[in-house]
């Protein structure tokens, strides 16, 4: 069992940049993969991006590689999401979630048993 709770959240102007934080207690942050989704108003939840246990690899959606950067702090127990050059169509909450085991990445939803309650993020024009 671990907890999540995401932070970093807010509203920024287009081509603006936001970092969003996920600390984790009850488990060592260490032992899960871990990913970003985010979900806009009115569609489902998609995924955003991944990384392994030690930050040695990581995986993005193919529409935002270039503009985002996940990356972990273990020692801190704390995923960070770095957006940059954001777009009117990011505005969504963004969750973090976590995942027990595995041997790569993991990129949709079921992959995962844990999550956070996530942060707001509003881009405007």
């Amino acid at each position: 069992q671990v907890q999540l709770v995401e932070s970093g959240g807010g509203l920024v102007q287009a081509g603006g940049s936001l970092r969003l934080s996920c600390a984790a207690s009850g488990r060592t942050l260490s032992w899960y993969f871990m990913g970003w989704f985010r979900q806009a108003p009115g569609k489902e939840r998609e995924f955003v991006a991944a990384i392994t246990r030690s930050g040695g690899n990581t995986y993005y959606a193919d529409s935002l590689k270039g503009r985002f950067t996940i990356s972990r702090d273990n020692a801190e127990n704390t995923v960070y999401l770095q957006m940059n050059s954001l777009k009117p169509e990011d505005t969504a909450v963004y969750y973090c979630a976590a995942r027990l085991g595995g041997s790569s990445y993991y990129t949709t939803i079921p992959e995962y048993s844990y999550w956070g309650q996530g942060t707001q993020v509003t881009v405007s024009s």
